[in-house]
């Protein structure tokens, strides 16, 4: 079995340009290898580091108890201990074993075998005394990527290493510390016994043998020992003349030792204080700016020709890195160069639709809006874009549609399968307890496929929710404020009974706004008459004189034009043989897309205070009873507007992107236990979308 290694760097405190000469020296010098060694594993060592620390934290408090007065390194460590035992769980918690030997090592050399990004932090600690701040550091790590490039993993996980390194600088000191309080504690024991002369039993500072009985005495031992002689007096002298005495054979006299000690003492204080303020910088830094700054690839993926990366939420942002970080790791191409040539390949679509539209090359606006995708970075992260990477980097893949179908038939067929050998089961037992009666044997199998089948596919479901990992929906960064190009609109489309129902939406709206209030989102009330046997009731206008008055009243709250009230008569239904609101719902949407964008104004809205002029572009709409929580509006908004999401039409179907995306609705909890149908139901039921008006 091979002994595990430890780290330990020693080095001399540099200035800043010196230390980034020698960072770009010591990358020169790296030969890389593809994982790092086990028994290189740090953690078990931090485990080592903090008991020492926790054993050093518990004397320094005995001996606060004792009156015995601590090293002044020691006062850092009694009032940060808790963020030095934050750091070591954090440690504990984010660096398994087989995450660490995945980290890039190096390959020859003294640290052969070391995490490379370990000993990258280890250096930066050593030669800085552990004292540096968020920028000084993304400028210690750019200098060692002049020459060599870190990976995203390492440098997302480069703070859990920085912990590592501080926390051994901790330990190093605490060594020191613990030695220097275990002298003044013999010092203690010394003058108890001989000063004062107390009898063993009376004696209070006891003191472990092997310590007591030790030979030479170290700085700390005689700078204390003549501390506490000279509180005596006249009956310490004769004490204190020994203790010079000795020390002058040594070739020093006492004043000189009592420097030295005190010389130590700051610098040891200072070097606690700088380890342990830089945890706390650690704790604070915000590790995604840090990671955007100096990440290679993320300088690659901001030259995305369409400019949509920079605009980008983040999880996006996160996912595109991580998917790169996944491919390079599959195929053992760098990060770097996998981003280089999805940059090119986008820049190569960039020319391709320049020359398209200059020689008016292009057949359809399908192809136009595909060309358009192809612009951005990401689409060769995704579906058919990943296969152009591929075919790129020089690399076979099969193609996205066999493996897609290769998904869905072993989805569906596995259902079935394992519905029909449940069923047969259920079958072949009432055959057999029927005494083989086969007529109500095959009547049981046929009954209770299908209820076998829901089964099935929910707990199927239920397996596949906790064992694949979901693929988010691209998103926009839309916190400052939804573009103009983007107006959206909400609309809860409700037949409206009395003027309380109005009152009540309205309530409703407004909520829904103040939870997603941003420029460029207005609200309406798609009002539906109710079913009558007359063409206009009296009810009508009590309704529509009601909404006109909250419009009002929201508007001048809030702002024009942002609230809005539509209201639409009864027509004739043949079919229902009564007067009412052409196809409901699915109706009122087509109207007011028809009011959107057709030059007339539909002839069905009996009022209509909407703007057609505010360009549109998209509709989220809500069922009276369905709940917009906080921005989540905004997010349906940001994931239509991003390009991989925007549908391409093909034979009047959408091919690839959404023309509506529908998330899943929750029902409230008050609600979900009114009735053993809602305990059953909640939360499956869709009544929120948002939609493309005009696709």
């Amino acid at each position: 079995m091979k002994v595990p290694k430890t780290l330990n760097i020693k080095g001399v405190l540099l200035n800043k340009e010196q230390l980034k000469n020698y960072l770009e020296n010591i990358a020169s010098d790296h030969t890389i290898r593809t994982t790092s060694d086990k028994n290189t594993y740090p953690v078990p060592r931090v485990i080592q580091n903090f008991e020492y620390i926790t054993k050093t934290y518990d004397m320094l408090n005995g001996n606060l108890k004792l009156g015995i007065n601590i090293h002044q390194a020691g006062e850092w460590l009694l009032d940060n201990y808790y963020i030095i035992e934050e750091s070591v769980k954090e440690v504990r918690k984010n660096l398994p074993l087989k995450k660490y030997i995945k980290f890039p090592g190096i390959m020859s050399g003294e640290y052969a075998g070391f995490a490379r990004c370990y000993v990258l932090a280890s250096e930066i600690i050593a030669y800085t005394d552990g004292n540096f701040k968020t920028k000084d550091l993304e400028e210690f790590l750019e200098s060692y990527q002049n020459k060599k490039t870190l990976s995203m993993d390492e440098i997302w996980n480069i703070s859990l290493f920085f912990k590592i390194a501080l926390i051994e600088r901790i330990r190093d000191i605490c060594e020191k510390i613990y030695v220097s309080q275990m002298q003044k504690l013999k010092v203690e024991n010394i003058i108890e016994r001989l000063v004062e002369n107390k009898p063993k039993e009376k004696i209070k500072f006891n003191v472990p043998p092997k310590i007591l009985n030790s030979e030479g005495n170290s700085y700390s031992f005689i700078e204390y020992m003549s501390y506490k002689l000279k509180k005596y007096g006249k009956k310490g002298i004769a004490y204190l003349n020994i203790l010079e005495e000795e020390i002058n054979k040594q070739g020093m006299t006492l004043g000189e030792v009592i420097k030295k000690e005190h010389f130590d003492v700051a610098l040891k204080k200072v070097s606690m204080g700088n380890a342990i303020k830089s945890i706390h910088a650690l704790q604070r830094m915000n590790l995604s700016e840090v990671f955007e700054n100096i990440n290679g690839v993320e300088d690659i993926l901001k030259k995305d020709p369409s400019k949509t990366y920079e605009n980008m939420e983040y999880k996006t942002k996160e996912y595109y890195r991580n998917k790169i970080e996944e491919i390079a790791k599959n195929t053992r191409f760098s990060e770097i160069y996998i981003a280089r040539k999805m940059l090119e390949l986008a820049k190569n679509a960039e020319n391709e639709s320049i020359t398209n539209v200059v020689e008016n090359k292009l057949e359809d606006a399908t192809s136009e809006e595909e060309l358009k995708k192809k612009r951005h970075i990401g689409y060769y992260l995704n579906k058919q874009g990943l296969q152009e990477l591929y075919k790129a980097l020089g690399l076979k893949k099969k193609p996205f549609e066999k493996v897609l179908n290769f998904k869905i038939n072993l989805y569906i067929y596995g259902i079935f399968t394992l519905s029909l050998i449940f069923s047969v089961m259920c079958g072949a037992y009432v055959y057999y307890v029927t005494n083989k009666n086969l007529t109500l044997g095959l009547l049981e199998m046929i009954l209770i496929f299908i209820p076998l089948t829901e089964i099935v596919t929910k707990t199927v479901q239920n397996i596949l929710s906790k064992c694949v990992k979901p693929k988010p929906i691209y998103k926009m960064d839309f916190s400052e404020g939804v573009p103009k190009e983007y107006s959206t609109l909400i609309a809860i489309p409700t037949i409206l009974k009395n003027e309380q129902d109005v009152k009540r939406i309205f309530k409703k709206l407004e909520v829904y706004f103040l939870a997603n209030k941003s420029e460029n989102i207005y609200c309406t009330i798609l009002g539906d008459c109710t079913s009558s046997k007359n063409e206009i009731e009296d009810v009508d206008t009590k309704i529509m004189d009601v909404g006109i008055y909250e419009t009002e009243r929201l508007n001048e709250k809030y702002g024009k034009g942002i609230f809005n009230f539509i209201y639409r008569k009864r027509l004739w239904n043949d079919k229902e043989n009564i007067f009412m609101g052409w196809e409901r719902k699915r109706g009122l949407l087509t109207e007011l897309n028809h009011f959107l964008y057709n030059n007339n104004e539909h002839n069905s809205f009996l009022i209509n205070t909407l703007n057609k002029n505010l360009n549109i572009k998209y509709v989220i709409t809500l069922d009276s009873d369905t709940e917009l929580t906080l921005n989540s509006g905004i997010e349906l908004i940001e994931a239509m507007a991003h390009p991989l999401n925007k549908p391409e039409i093909e034979n009047k179907k959408v091919k690839a992107g959404f023309g509506i995306i529908q998330p899943r609705v929750g029902i409230n909890l008050e609600k979900s236990m009114q009735s053993r149908f809602c305990e059953i139901f909640a939360g499956s039921r869709r009544s929120r979308f948002i939609y493309k008006c005009n696709i």
